[in-house]
């Protein structure tokens, strides 16, 4: 078989990033692209919002070096990672008197990992012990489990200590998982963790984006399919779809047309009505976790000793907030702002957002030590009430097959080693672009 030909036409349905990487991998190998999106706006669940003035994410973002598949499509689509990301090495940093204080060096894998074990704060002999006991199983074990459990159940095995489990096991689950270490997969967490703490110490690079998710990738990708022929659609909700002759036809609104291919890349119970009535293999129900991100605005002079801090979440006391990032050190047009996340979210939601954005306040004044913290000029609380699927054991994913030819999903909720990540939404639109061009590869 000789290299693939690009299809004369192909739709991609839903402008999130899986939908972004797939339009963007198609009109690379020169296919006429045509991208679809409901929103008035691209990006899906990772997306730009306007607040008070500000551009404001959706969900403020952690990405790492590992993500290979989401580097290699920011640079092709114009984005500079080193401008466009604040790089960081691996690091589970408390303010100052609280929690613990672990960064890695910036020496070859493992030593970056072995020194920061050494240098950690807050940590004592037996937690240092405890870490080194689980980092050495892992790889010995090829971070590869016979039997998936709870990430929990996983680090009662290894006999993690309390103080590890709540410090760095449990916010790193909540953070890559969006799921409570109970409940979370422990192989899609040693994935993770194969990938960034068992790899080269690049790949553990914490990369915190300083532009809005927006002007990351979803524009940039709209701006590259549009130089090369292709179409991108904003506001402009597919209806139905149905096969005619060797493709598809698409009817959006009073409109229909023809494609030669069409990747869904939409959430997956869109994706499941789109599917309707024709006999493509089925989608499986899907459990959700919220993410909410709380948004305080103090005075321009006010600034963290660090870009971004770990918190530690003590709920029974009125304490949510689980990570904690100074955006006037990210963006300077933005100073003063700061972002609180809470993974997992549902509890901290039934607060109310006044209630909520009081509670982050007055947890910040205390664990900071800055009393004028507990009185922000405004507060803005944007949850995403289905942000992830809970990545739970041994859960069914599909795969990007449809069981229709010409017709492919995409979106980070497919089969991968991945939980629900911008990474494993940019992988999953890239693998569909490739089925999409080998199936009219030339015999």
């Amino acid at each position: 078989m000789s290299a693939a030909k690009a299809p004369a036409s192909a739709a991609v349905i839903g402008g999130g990033w899986a939908g972004c990487a797939a339009a963007v991998e198609l009109a690379h190998a020169g296919c006429k692209v045509t991208l679809f999106e409901a929103a008035r706006s691209l990006g899906g669940r990772a997306r730009s919002v306007e607040v008070h003035g500000k551009l404001l994410d959706n969900g403020q973002h952690i990405m790492l070096g590992a993500y290979s598949d989401t580097l290699r499509l920011l640079r092709r689509v114009g984005i500079k990672p080193a401008a466009a990301l604040l790089h960081l090495p691996l690091q589970m940093r408390y303010p100052p008197g609280s929690g613990m204080d672990f960064v890695a060096a910036r020496l070859p894998a493992p030593l970056h990992l072995a020194i920061a074990l050494l240098r950690a704060k807050g940590l004592g002999g037996d937690d240092k012990m405890a870490l080194a006991r689980f980092s050495t199983s892992a790889r010995w074990m090829d971070w590869t489990l016979y039997n998936d459990c709870s990430v929990t159940e996983l680090l009662e095995r290894f006999d993690q200590t309390p103080r590890l489990i709540a410090l760095m096991w449990r916010p790193l689950c909540l953070a890559a998982l969006n799921t409570p270490p109970e409940r979370a997969s422990a192989q899609v967490f040693l994935n993770v963790l194969r990938d960034s703490l068992g790899a080269q110490r690049a790949a553990s690079d914490m990369l915190v984006p300083r532009l809005a998710l927006g002007a990351l990738f979803p524009a940039a990708a709209a701006g590259y399919v549009e130089s090369r022929g292709g179409i991108v659609r904003i506001g402009a909700r597919v209806d139905a779809l149905e096969a005619a002759g060797d493709g598809w036809q698409l009817r959006c609104g009073a409109e229909s047309q023809a494609f030669d291919a069409v990747i869904i890349a939409t959430p997956p119970y869109v994706a499941e009505s789109l599917l309707e009535g024709l006999d493509a293999a089925p989608i499986p129900a899907f459990e959700y976790e919220p993410i909410t991100t709380c948004y305080l605005q103090y005075g321009a002079a006010v600034r963290l000793g660090l870009p971004f801090y770990a918190l530690e979440e003590h709920p029974e006391s009125g304490e949510w907030g689980q990570f904690l990032f100074d955006r006037g050190q990210l963006d300077k047009d933005q100073a003063g702002l700061l972002a609180v996340v809470i993974s997992a979210s549902g509890s901290a939601v039934e607060l109310g957002q006044d209630a909520l954005s009081a509670a982050v306040a007055q947890q910040l004044a205390r664990v900071l030590g800055r009393p004028e913290l507990g009185s922000p000029s405004w507060t803005k609380v944007i949850t995403e009430k289905r942000a992830t699927f809970a990545c739970t054991p041994g859960l069914l994913r599909p795969g990007n097959e449809t069981g229709l030819p010409g017709l492919w999903l995409a979106g980070d909720y497919t089969a991968s080693d991945y939980p629900a990540t911008l990474e494993g939404a940019v992988r999953s639109g890239s693998a569909a672009a490739r089925a999409v061009l080998q199936r009219t590869a030339i015999p």
